[in-house]
């Protein structure tokens, strides 16, 4: 069952049959929480969301300065490691056509985003919390630890229209281009656009999952 606009004390959500959500997730220690919260006081950022224009304005700047920080690559940055991301990557994957049609994604070194269309019952939560459970048991395994990895809360943002909808792509298919990752977002492998998939069809040929 879809929650619609909802909010667990962190950051508020919108959740509803059949719409388009541009999502991210990062790990515990890819952005610590004293950074926010110091950013959230110079912004005058108040804890529970408002619709003032001064929030809003203070929210935006404040997503601008944790897309650098988390663009910057801090903490242990696992995903930076082929085995780690390629597991994130199946994960978002394997639930294709099932709760969700993913649409893009892109694994960075320390963050993930990810627009996909929800086509179930499923909660954006459940879908979220599904992708971040099992990465992180495989991950843990890989690298021989246990613990907790990512953050326990998300960002997600709902599509409003056509314009919102390809700006979100454009950031996701160019957010490892503009942190330096890469030269063009195909030489970024673990990604829509360096997987070979398609935002027409939002399925990849043959040819593409044999690259």
């Amino acid at each position: 069952m879809h929650k619609g606009v909802h909010d667990r004390g962190y950051l508020p959500h919108w959740d509803f049959e059949s719409s388009v959500q541009a999502i991210t997730f990062r790990f515990a220690d890819a952005l610590p929480k004293h950074v926010v919260e110091k950013w959230k006081k110079e912004l005058a950022i108040p804890d529970t969301p408002a619709e003032t224009d001064i929030s809003r304005k203070g929210r935006i700047e404040l997503a601008r300065r944790i897309a650098r920080y988390e663009d910057a690559g801090h903490g242990a940055c696992l995903l930076a490691k082929h085995e780690c991301a390629r597991i994130v990557q199946d994960g978002l994957l394997a639930d294709h056509g099932g709760t969700y049609e993913l649409i893009e994604w892109c694994i960075m070194p320390n963050h993930v985003h990810v627009l996909i269309r929800m086509i179930d019952d499923a909660p954006l939560g459940t879908i979220v919390k599904a992708w971040k459970a099992s990465s992180a048991v495989r991950i843990n395994r890989l690298i021989g630890q246990a613990g907790s990895l990512w953050l326990p809360d998300y960002h997600d943002r709902f599509i409003r229209d056509l314009d919102h909808f390809h700006n979100a792509v454009a950031y996701i298919r160019n957010n490892p281009v503009k942190a330096g990752l890469c030269r063009k977002p195909s030489e970024w492998s673990f990604s829509s656009a360096g997987f070979g998939w398609s935002t027409r069809s939002d399925q990849p040929t043959d040819e593409d999952r044999a690259e």
